[in-house]
C-alpha cells in the first residue's frame, strides 16, 4: 500500500481538503445554529463531522482502494438553515441526525428503501433542493445592502476568481472575509486568549431527544436531500471515471460514521460528489490504481482540520451573522444552479418541480413539520394527478 504513495497524490489530497473545507464550513454552522445549536455545540458538530469524515474517507479508500471522497452534506446543512428550530432543540435535531444516519446505513443494507430513494422522481429532489439553497443564496445580496464595504469585497473576490477558476471562487472570497474581518471591525478585548483557548478541541455531547416534528421536518427531508444530492451522484462520478464499487457497503459506511458523530452535533457524512471528481481524476495521479492515496491524504487533512473547529468557530463569531451568510451563499450558487436547471429541464414535470420548488423556497411549516418535506409532497400529489389525468384521457 506505501508503494502506492506519490507526492501527486499528498498535493492534490491536500487541495481536496482545504477546498471542501473551506468551501463549505461557513454553511455548516449557519445551518447548526438554524436548528438551535449554540456556538459550542455548533463548534462540536464542524469538528465531528471533519472528524468523522476523514476517518471515513481513509477507511474506506484503504480498504476498497479505490479514490473514494467523503464529505459532509452541505445541501443537508443548506435545509437545517432554512429550518425553524424544532420541539425539543437541538437536542431534537441531534436525535434526527441519528436517525438519518441510520436511515442512510439502511438504505445501503436493504435495497427496496435504496430503490425507494432512487424512484423519488430527480425533478422533484432537484426542486426541493433549489426551494431550499435560494434563501442562502439571497445572503450576499442582503450583506450589500447592509455594510456594501463589507459584503462587496467578498463578492468581488468570488466573483473575479472564479472568472479564472471555479475552484478557487470561495476560498477566494473565504480569504477577503478573513481578511474584512480581521481589518475592518475593531477586535475586543481578550480576542487573542480566546483564540489560544480554542485551539484545545472540545467536544461537546448532546443528549439526542426524539419526537414526531423533528423526525418529519429533519431526519426524513435530511435524507433524501443526503441521498440524492450528494451519494447517488458521488457513486456517478466514480462510474464515469471508470471505478465501480457496490453502492451498498459505501453508503451503509458513511451512514454508520454519521450516527458516530451525531452525538456530538454532526447532522450527515457522506460521499462527495465534487471533491469526487478531484479524486478519481487523472490529476490526482497518471495510475488510476494509486490515486485512491488522494483520498486517504485528504482524510488525514480533514481530521487536522476538525481538530482546529474551535478557532475557526471564535474568530468567524467576531463578523456580523449576514457576511457569513454571504460566504455560504456564495458557496452554494453553483449547487443552485445546477439544481434549478436539473429541476425544470423536462416539460412532463415542470409543473410538479414547480409546485415542490414553491412550497419549499416559501419556508412556512405546517403542523410543526418544515416546508421541504410539505414541497415534496405537493409536488408528488401534483406528479400523481397529472399522470392519473393522462391514462384517463
Amino acid at each position: 500500500m506505501l508503494r502506492d504513495f506519490s507526492l501527486q497524490s499528498l498535493f492534490m489530497g491536500l487541495l481536496i481538503a482545504f477546498v471542501g473545507f473551506a468551501s463549505s464550513f461557513a454553511v455548516i454552522l449557519n445551518g447548526l445554529a438554524g436548528v438551535g445549536a449554540t456556538a459550542t455545540q455548533a463548534a462540536s458538530g464542524l469538528m465531528a463531522l471533519s472528524i468523522s469524515m476523514g476517518v471515513c474517507a481513509i477507511v474506506i479508500s484503504s480498504v476498497t482502494r479505490l479514490p473514494i471522497s467523503v464529505a459532509w452534506s452541505t445541501p443537508g446543512a443548506a435545509l437545517l438553515a432554512s429550518s425553524t428550530a424544532v420541539e425539543g432543540g437541538f437536542n431534537a435535531a441531534v436525535g434526527a441526525f441519528l436517525v438519518c444516519g441510520l436511515l442512510i446505513v439502511i438504505a445501503g443494507l436493504w435495497r427496496p428503501l435504496g430503490r425507494m430513494v432512487s424512484s423519488i422522481p430527480s425533478a422533484l429532489a432537484n426542486a426541493m433542493l433549489a426551494g431550499v439553497l435560494i434563501g442562502l443564496c439571497f445572503a450576499p445580496v442582503k450583506a450589500i445592502a447592509v455594510n456594501p464595504l463589507f459584503g462587496l469585497p467578498i463578492i468581488l473576490a468570488w466573483a473575479l476568481v472564479g472568472s479564472i477558476n471555479k475552484l478557487y471562487a470561495v476560498p477566494a472570497a473565504l480569504l477577503a472575509f478573513v481578511l474584512v474581518i480581521a481589518f475592518g471591525t475593531e477586535m475586543p478585548d481578550g480576542i487573542l486568549a480566546r483564540l489560544s483557548s480554542a485551539l484545545i478541541p472540545q467536544a461537546e455531547f448532546v443528549f439526542p431527544v426524539f419526537n414526531a416534528a423533528a423526525m418529519v421536518s429533519i431526519a426524513l427531508p435530511l435524507f433524501i436531500v443526503t441521498m440524492a444530492s450528494q451519494n447517488i451522484p458521488g457513486i456517478a462520478v466514480l462510474k464515469v471515471n471508470d471505478y465501480h464499487p457496490n453502492p451498498g457497503p459505501l453508503f451503509a459506511t458513511t451512514g454508520l460514521f454519521s450516527m458516530l458523530s451525531a452525538p456530538f452535533g454532526g447532522h450527515a457524512v457522506n460521499l462527495a460528489a465534487i471533491t469526487a471528481a478531484m479524486c478519481a481524476g487523472v490529476d490526482s495521479h497518471p495510475d488510476r490504481v494509486r490515486r485512491y492515496w488522494s483520498a486517504i491524504n485528504a482524510g488525514i487533512v480533514y481530521i487536522v482540520f476538525g481538530l482546529l473547529a474551535g478557532a475557526v468557530t471564535t474568530f468567524v463569531s467576531l463578523a456580523p451573522p449576514v457576511l457569513i451568510e454571504a460566504v455560504a451563499g456564495l458557496a452554494l450558487v453553483g449547487a443552485f444552479a445546477s439544481s434549478a436547471m436539473a429541476a425544470f429541464s423536462e416539460a412532463q414535470t415542470r409543473e410538479a418541480a414547480a409546485i415542490t420548488f414553491l412550497v419549499t423556497a416559501s419556508g412556512v411549516s405546517f403542523a410543526g413539520v418544515s416546508g421541504a418535506f410539505w414541497g415534496l409532497v405537493a409536488g408528488g400529489l401534483m406528479l400523481g394527478l397529472a399522470r392519473f389525468t393522462k391514462r384517463k384521457a
